[in-house]
């Protein structure tokens, strides 16, 4: 039975405290009590959006696992609320905490478009592909208003530029039209993350993400349209969404993705107190069993912060879904159609001359 002071709509259940600040904020008891007096609300529970002006924008990965050299985002925090996203942690470094703040106080960057083609057309740039998004996802809520990402696509296709997208949100098919484009070059690759075929697990873990049946969806509209698609069910959680592998992989494989990747859940920083919480209030009958097996994949940690191993795990049951993805992917994934972007057209285009040569 869920805990009737679960904060509907969020992942999160809880403010956490900002570790770089040397103040705190706490909820007293006494201010609760007034506000029940007064029959007002202690926390509405909204979303606040809040432009920032970066002098830069795209961002050198430096972490050797993650799988991408570049990474732009043009919104920190998201409101999709995935209570295990990795990304919650970097919220500290813009002010606010890691728990309910990264999912209710939205930061956006109205000027990444210039910020990107300035970058991409400086002298030293070579064409590296750049990744939408590496920390918090580029098509959450507030896109559909703001159309930065949609701006920053059309500065990629003007440079034909190789691009790649990771997101859960069935909105990147309003950008159809810039993908077919971009494809056609062979410069943008999709990653669709799809954690669960089931809506009620989707619900607790991401609960203001696009459902199960949109985002397969998505999968098939891009397929269809020679757009280069990748699932990544990220991450695999002993206990709540392991024993989905073979049924996903099947899925996702009929829709059309050319591959399947996969991590398991670690819980670094702030993020291992969110998860716990929100265990312990959402799947109180489930929560000891889940965290002990998540801590059994890291070597008894809850986190684990080794290249390499971090998002893989160790021990049996790391092994079990290292192999178990493997049967998944040789049985259904038949042919990985893939293939490195290409930047010859945004060399060509940037250095015009060489065409001369």
């Amino acid at each position: 039975m869920k805990n009737p002071t679960h904060i509907k709509g969020r992942g999160a259940q809880q403010k956490v405290h900002n570790r770089f600040f040397e103040l705190s904020h706490e909820q007293r008891d006494d201010f609760l009590n007034y506000c029940e007096l007064e029959g007002e609300e202690a926390d509405t529970n909204h979303t606040k959006y809040i432009e920032v002006h970066p002098k830069t924008f795209v961002n050198k990965v430096e972490s050797p696992d993650v799988g991408m050299g570049f990474s732009a985002n043009p919104y920190q925090g998201c409101e999709h609320g995935c209570v295990y996203c990795y990304a919650r942690n970097s919220h500290e470094y813009w002010g606010y905490g890691a728990g309910l703040d990264f999912e209710r106080t939205i930061l956006y960057k109205l000027n990444a478009p210039q910020l990107l083609e300035k970058k991409i057309t400086s002298k030293n740039w070579t064409g590296h592909p750049i990744v939408f998004s590496g920390n918090t996802d580029c098509y959450q809520p507030l896109e559909r208003k703001m159309e930065i990402t949609r701006k920053c696509l059309e500065v990629m296709l003007k440079w034909k530029h190789p691009t790649g997208i990771i997101t859960k949100n069935s909105l990147i098919l309003r950008d159809l039209d810039i993908l077919k484009e971009l494809a056609k070059y062979n410069c943008i690759q999709v990653n669709i993350s799809i954690t669960s075929l089931s809506e009620d697990t989707r619900r607790l873990l991401e609960p203001r993400t696009a459902s199960i049946k949109q985002r397969l969806k998505t999968v098939q509209v891009l397929s269809e349209n020679n757009i280069p698609v990748r699932v990544m069910m990220a991450p695999i959680i002993p206990s709540l969404n392991s024993h989905e592998i073979l049924p996903l992989v099947k899925k996702v494989a009929e829709m059309g993705a050319s591959d399947v990747a996969y991590t398991i859940v670690r819980l670094n920083g702030q993020i291992a107190k969110i998860f716990e919480d929100w265990a312990r209030k959402t799947i109180p009958d489930k929560a000891d069993r889940l965290l002990n097996q998540i801590a059994e994949c890291h070597g008894g940690q809850l986190n684990d912060s080794k290249f390499g191993r971090r998002m893989r795990g160790e021990g049996t049951i790391a092994e079990q879904i290292k192999a178990t993805m493997a049967i998944a992917k040789r049985k259904y994934i038949t042919e990985n159609k893939l293939l490195p972007l290409d930047n010859s057209h945004y060399v060509a285009l940037k250095n015009p001359q060489m065409r001369l040569f």
